[in-house]
């Protein structure tokens, strides 16, 4: 499912730097609990899922196919469901999405079951799917955010990406007994019931004191179409530096130095002459790092764009001089660091990302970053496979490394003698104006 105006904190909410501050707000502790469900629910889905379309299929590229119909409607029409997010009361919105969401999960399973299924029905079910999460997903990220102070945000996030983490290794490993025992619809069944699960904790969800006040910003009356257009979103993400900033740092590491599932096979595979074992190995330390910087990022209180430029301009350094390692050894010395940068670096960003808007654009904000991100994961690999071909695996991981730090350093001595450009904002009730509302991302 995977989570401005700086809100102001708690006058008695301790400035505690631990991890887990975000679970002593019950209202986190509950969604937390939600989301490790729907998390499972959902592994247990995509676990079968690629088998089923080869099962129907028994061709690779229809199941390539399957996975970009789904992710289509990011690119598409995630500027309209974030433009949702933003009209209509958050609860309400995760109600009905995960309710529509667990639809979707009963039909298939109902198809499955009946051996009705085909790959046009799959092909049309997971369109919807997609349309559905174009809003889901920042419905859900601003939720959590909701239920927690400003400064907490961080800890919410790195929660969020431990119970992701979590998730997938219990549905991962749920999927194979219930298929045994049950049959494939059994886990659509499964998926279908964690997100009724999540639908029916919503209603329950309490803010904290001092808590981000994202869905109460949302008037109850229906705002003018224009005030709750998607052009709004857009304009203000294009005239707000630092968002562009993030767009480019993020953009840069995606292609350029986050692919490792691509750069680190052939390394490890090729010029290291490792095989399957060894790169199963590295892919290991990858995902502990993850973990590691997930509760490392958690313990941040206002990061910045500063601050995830820093750590990926580290990232891209750790990445070079992975690219030159003379062994398997050395490689695997540089990979957990490199993975916990990223991780940290991550947990920064959405943070920035989910707190620098007023609320009342954090939905078509998130919206307008969905689409981008689309975008680089389509077209990223194809690129970096092109820089692998004519420079080889090494030569990528260097070569990438290099763009990555040397772009960062330049906007970060660009900035430093232009200075920051103000932006001003449209105001509306309950927001934070001035230099206040830059607070949480200066």
């Amino acid at each position: 499912m995977p989570s401005a105006s700086a809100v102001p904190l708690s006058a008695h909410a301790p400035a505690s730097r631990s991890p887990w501050r975000s679970l002593r707000h019950r209202g986190m502790r509950w969604w937390s609990a939600a989301n490790f469900v729907s998390n499972a629910g959902t592994w247990m889905q995509l676990t079968v899922q690629n088998l089923l379309v080869l099962h129907i299929t028994g061709s690779a590229a229809a199941t390539g196919l399957s996975m970009s119909v789904q992710a289509a409607p990011a690119l598409l029409v995630s500027l309209l469901g974030g433009a949702v997010v933003d009209r209509w009361p958050r609860k309400l919105t995760v109600a009905v999405s995960q309710t529509l969401l667990g639809a979707v999960a009963f039909t298939t399973a109902l198809l499955v079951a009946l051996d009705r299924i085909d790959m046009t029905a799959l092909l049309v079910l997971a369109a919807v799917t997609g349309v559905i999460a174009t809003v889901d997903g920042p419905a859900c990220a601003l939720l959590g955010n909701d239920l927690v102070p400003v400064a907490d945000v961080p800890s919410a996030i790195g929660v969020g990406a431990l119970v992701h983490s979590a998730g997938r290794l219990a549905g991962t490993a749920l999927a194979g007994i219930a298929v045994g025992f049950l049959g494939t619809a059994s886990a659509y069944a499964a998926n279908g019931l964690s997100f009724l699960f999540v639908a029916s904790v919503v209603p329950f969800l309490r803010p904290a004191a001092g808590a981000a006040e994202g869905a109460a910003a949302v008037p109850r009356e229906a705002p003018a179409r224009a005030e709750m257009g998607v052009r709004e979103g857009l304009a203000f993400f294009v005239r707000r530096p630092r968002l562009v900033a993030l767009a480019g740092i993020t953009g840069l590491s995606s292609v350029f130095g986050r692919n490792y599932g691509l750069t680190l096979a052939v390394l490890v595979t090729g010029p290291l002459a490792g095989g399957a074992g060894a790169f199963g190995t590295v892919s290991t330390v990858l995902a502990v790092g993850g973990i590691i910087g997930a509760v490392l990022g958690a313990r941040l209180r206002k990061p910045s764009v500063r601050t995830v430029g820093l750590l990926a301009a580290a990232g891209a350094l750790l990445q070079v001089v992975a690219g030159l390692s003379p062994s398997l050894a050395v490689l695997l010395v540089l990979v957990l660091p490199m993975a916990v940068v990223e991780s940290v670096s991550d947990t920064a960003g959405t943070a920035v990302l989910q707190t620098d808007p007023p609320p009342h654009l954090r939905g078509r904000v998130l919206g307008v970053w969905s689409s981008i991100g689309t975008v680089w994961s389509l077209g990223g690999p194809p690129l970096l496979g092109l820089l692998m071909e004519w420079a080889g695996a090494r030569g990528a991981l260097v070569a990438g490394g290099l763009l990555i730090a040397g772009s960062i350093g330049a906007g970060l001595l660009v900035r430093r003698r232009g200075g920051p450009v103000p932006v001003p904002l449209a105001a509306k009730d309950g927001d934070v104006t001035g230099r206040e509302a830059l607070g949480t991302a200066a």
